[in-house]
């Protein structure tokens, strides 16, 4: 687990917008590890994580195209069910907040990135990578939930 450059970019909601970015990064070799794309009703705002943070910011500023940068949450997860949800219920046990999420689409060795923006970002950290805990091993451990428990919850109306 690491924090990361996030660049946010914010594209006029147009048929090939989103082609002209993806297609600039691909030209510099600028490889993209997540990203998520969500519409508005006058601009798309896409989220992503490369493997060079600073050339990704250098290619969308020479598209003249607004963006922000921000740090995130990188976490490795296995690709299995349950592990993201893992994360999200260790941090919600601490009382930190998720204010969005997104994850890879596969990743080396079984694993996928998720990527996480956070209420505090420190507390995170120290709750999902603590040294003395591997949280890789935390969540292979797991026990999953049945689809039962979850049912019997939701049919309760507790959470």
């Amino acid at each position: 687990m690491q924090t990361i450059k996030q660049i946010t970019v914010f594209l006029e909601n147009k048929p090939g917008r989103l082609a002209n970015v993806l297609a600039a990064l691909a030209t510099q070799k600028v490889n993209l590890t997540a990203l998520s794309v969500m519409d508005k009703q006058e601009h798309s705002v896409m989220r992503m994580v490369g493997d060079d943070p600073s050339k990704t910011a250098k290619v969308i500023h020479s598209l003249n195209t607004p963006f922000t940068e921000t740090d995130v949450l990188l976490v490795e997860l296995r690709n299995q069910p349950g592990a993201l949800s893992h994360v999200c219920e260790m941090l919600a046990a601490e009382h930190i907040n998720i204010d969005y999420a997104y994850c890879s689409s596969g990743g080396r060795n079984g694993k996928v990135c998720g990527i996480f923006k956070v209420s505090n970002t420190d507390k995170a950290m120290r709750v999902l990578g603590a040294p003395a805990n591997n949280s890789a091993r935390r969540l292979e451990k797991r026990v999953l939930r049945s689809k039962q428990s979850y049912a019997a919850k939701n049919s309760t109306g507790k959470r």
